[in-house]
């Protein structure tokens, strides 16, 4: 069945000097701030877009990897996923590094790293954004 999730952004001014706030409508979760000087220098406090993308890569990477190391037999203790998203003003969103450290008893680090990336691979997010390059850094813990 397919499901939908909503975010609703409103933006007041300018890009330069204006300012908004993203409002996760499906999870109710709540409003948070995003202006231009929060996405092209330091976050203040604020979130961006590519936070947010990072947000939705390292779970939904997880959420994959965490099936397929239960679908090789060796379900992990404890995995743990980031996502960096590079964007540079002017050019856009330049790259995306996952980092993915595990505990899985009985796999050895290649098994761990080939799941990885298959799991980078299969990933719905990665998927979407397959216009970018995406690398992976994964080992056991």
């Amino acid at each position: 069945m397919a499901t939908t999730r909503t975010a609703t952004t409103v933006w007041e001014g300018t890009l330069f000097e204006g300012a908004g706030k993203v409002t996760l409508d499906s999870s109710g979760l709540g409003t948070y701030d995003v202006s231009w000087p929060s996405r092209a220098e330091e976050p203040g406090g604020k979130t961006s877009p590519e936070e947010l993308i990072a947000a939705a890569h390292s779970s939904c990477f997880s959420m994959a990897f965490s099936k397929g190391l239960a679908d090789n037999g060796t379900p992990a203790s404890t995995l743990t996923a980031s996502a960096d998203v590079e964007f540079t003003p002017g050019t856009g969103i330049t790259g995306i590094k996952l980092t993915t450290r595990g505990e899985v008893d009985g796999l050895d680090n290649e098994t761990f790293v080939s799941l990885a990336e298959a799991a980078k691979a299969g990933c719905p997010v990665s998927q979407a954004l397959a216009g970018t390059t995406i690398t992976l850094d994964a080992a056991l813990a």
